[in-house]
């Protein structure tokens, strides 16, 4: 495919993952007490009680930073994980609680950081339901505690980031020149309805389309007029988006009279996405990886980034996926770890295999 020399990942260059999740001991305990004590919502069907059990594997797996995470990433080449608190995070509690447990997830993520330097980075839990205090913890976790972008999962009591209440979030982020990634979560009460049988809720469909709708809002209401340098993230190869975006900009056009391709345009502007949970290596009816063939034919390898969403997903098939696409090499290495660098500006003076990297921080 025209490259010179075929660099190897794991050897040559890092393999950096961009979703990978963790949990707090004192969110944990919460979340056990909501699925006791309170009546069943999406999140504790999906989220919550799997990972807050007692005796849970996967509570092991997020709690854990120092043993299996570590053990996890060396078998498998991954040289950095970009850390974030898993779903639903912070946003099911009163603001003053929301801001406290933030500030304490996000000084926690910063202390696992500095015993591993080399290894992780992380995403600031944000608390949108405290909009006006927010800004502060955001430029505390920035400038302060030195982590690399946000983590906002979802709608917050029901509602998306285009409610103009939610707006100093998403100034905040722009300013600071840090994205913000939008990890699904239990649908919204606006579309949890149509999710009520079967496993309908998580990762068959209503993850993908709790986000698409989040981000398609955001883009239809005017946010990235507002704010033009405001980077957001989505995982799961985009939540379906890529491969519909010529028809998002005909129903824009259909309805609005807007200027041509507006919605795109938006979307390859603002929106980075990553390959989280899905690791498409073909049947013997299809070919293989055409969701992220589909991806950069769209939006262009610039745009996306690998993840694994550990430990949510297996690490060993995320890394054979990107390992053996049928990308050209250049692609390979952007979407393994320049992309991540510079999206994410991250410093990666001390991690191994970045010697051509130029510190990307401020």
């Amino acid at each position: 495919m025209g490259d010179t020399a075929k660099r190897r990942p794991g050897i040559d260059y890092p393999r950096i993952a961009t979703e990978e999740a963790f949990l707090t001991p004192e969110l944990r305990e919460l979340y056990w007490h909501f699925c006791k004590n309170l009546a069943e919502t999406p999140d504790t069907a999906i989220a919550m009680r799997p990972q807050s059990a007692p005796g849970s594997p996967l509570a092991a797996r997020l709690l854990d930073f120092d043993e299996q995470r570590l053990q996890d990433m060396d078998a498998n080449g991954v040289a950095v994980q970009i850390l974030s608190l898993t779903c639903p995070g912070v946003q099911i509690f009163q603001p003053d609680v929301a801001s406290e447990l933030t500030r304490l997830a996000n000084d926690q993520l910063a202390d696992v950081i500095a015993r591993h330097p080399t290894r992780f980075r992380g995403l600031a839990a944000v608390a949108p339901q405290a909009a006006k205090d927010a800004p502060a913890e955001m430029e505390r976790a920035i400038n302060k505690l030195g982590l690399n972008g946000f983590i906002i999962n979802s709608h917050t009591n029901d509602e998306y980031l285009d409610d103009r209440k939610y707006w100093p979030v998403l100034e905040a982020a722009q300013a600071l020149d840090r994205p913000i990634y939008i990890h699904p979560r239990g649908a919204s009460k606006q579309l949890a309805g149509a999710y009520d049988f079967g496993n309908l809720l998580g990762p068959l469909w209503g993850f993908n389309a709790e986000v698409s709708t989040h981000v398609v809002r955001m883009i239809y209401a005017g946010v990235f007029d507002q704010f033009p340098d405001l980077k957001i993230v989505i995982g799961h190869m985009g939540e379906t988006i890529p491969f519909y975006l010529w028809r998002c900009d005909f129903g824009w056009e259909l309805g609005h009279k807007l200027p041509e391709g507006k919605f795109s345009k938006a979307f390859r502007r603002n929106v980075a996405i990553t390959t989280s949970g899905a690791a498409d290596f073909g049947t013997d009816h299809a070919p293989a990886e055409p969701a992220l063939r589909c991806s950069i034919e769209t939006m262009g390898a610039d745009n996306i980034m690998w993840a694994v969403d550990y430990p949510y997903q297996a690490t060993a098939p995320a890394v054979t996926f990107l390992d053996k696409a049928n990308i050209s090499e250049e692609d390979r290495e952007k979407i393994y770890w320049r992309n991540a660098a510079r999206i994410f500006r991250l410093n990666l003076d001390n991690v191994p295999g970045t010697t051509d990297h130029q510190t990307t921080t401020a």
